[in-house]
């Protein structure tokens, strides 16, 4: 086999999710916990998103948690740095309520472990657009464990997200994998398959599936948990 490592997007592949009501319930939750500290809800939720669309737009001069913090930094002034351990107190003390609206796929960490049995390397490639807190709770939620993953992504360690060809070659840079020894497993069209581009081979898992430019998905090898075992067992 010339495969020798999967990466596995987190967001609505290994942790099943509805994308829209996973975020407006993270906006809520997070709005509510800062509303003492005289932050409008609306003006947050709109500054956490354009800071979310530096870091989709990140070049790689900085890290995605420095472009997403300059962002806060340029239009609520130094006077953010004070509420800095309010944000990481929701993440320690908050962040675990939004569970609730995910959901958990025994075949997630089933999988995950049968590839490891193979003697396959398991890397979490999830949009690194959450601190590390964040990331290390929802590889929770979904029955595993950040020890499972030979590297998973955050916003602290890299410089640059999905759709980025760089946010793969980054990856591949710092494994001294090859694009064409890697499978690249997610749930998200635009966001995922896009590896393709760089010589690795992809499959879509289609649980919760996102695809919103309504590409014909046929041309990718696609389907369930079980799919996706039968097709690297097929390589």
């Amino acid at each position: 086999m010339s495969l020798k490592a999967v990466l596995f997007d987190l967001d609505g592949t290994l942790l099943p999710m509805d994308q829209d009501v996973f975020v407006k319930t993270y906006f809520g939750a997070i709005s509510k916990k800062l509303a003492h500290r005289d932050y409008d809800p609306k003006e947050l939720v709109s500054v956490i998103w354009q800071g979310t669309g530096e870091m989709i737009k990140n070049d790689g001069t900085n890290t995605n948690e420095t472009v997403f913090w300059n962002t806060f930094k340029s239009i609520y002034g130094e006077n953010y740095i004070k509420d800095l351990p309010y944000f990481d107190k929701f993440y320690e003390e908050n962040f675990d309520d939004i569970k609730s609206v995910c959901s958990l796929n025994p075949k997630s960490a089933e999988t995950v472990y049968a590839l490891k049995d193979k003697g396959l390397r398991v890397i979490l490639a999830t949009n690194p657009i959450f601190p590390k807190i964040a990331t290390e709770k929802r590889i929770a939620w979904a029955g595993l464990s950040p020890k499972d993953f030979e590297l998973f992504t955050t916003y602290e360690n890299i410089c640059c997200s999905k759709p980025n060809l760089k946010y793969y070659e980054e990856i591949l840079k710092r494994t001294g994998l090859k694009a064409d020894e890697c499978l690249m497993v997610g749930n998200d069209v635009g966001d995922d398959m896009v590896a393709e581009k760089l010589g690795m081979k992809v499959f879509l898992l289609t649980d919760c599936l996102i695809n919103k430019d309504n590409v014909d998905i046929t041309k990718y090898p696609n389907g369930s948990f079980d799919s996706l075992m039968s097709y690297i067992n097929s390589l």
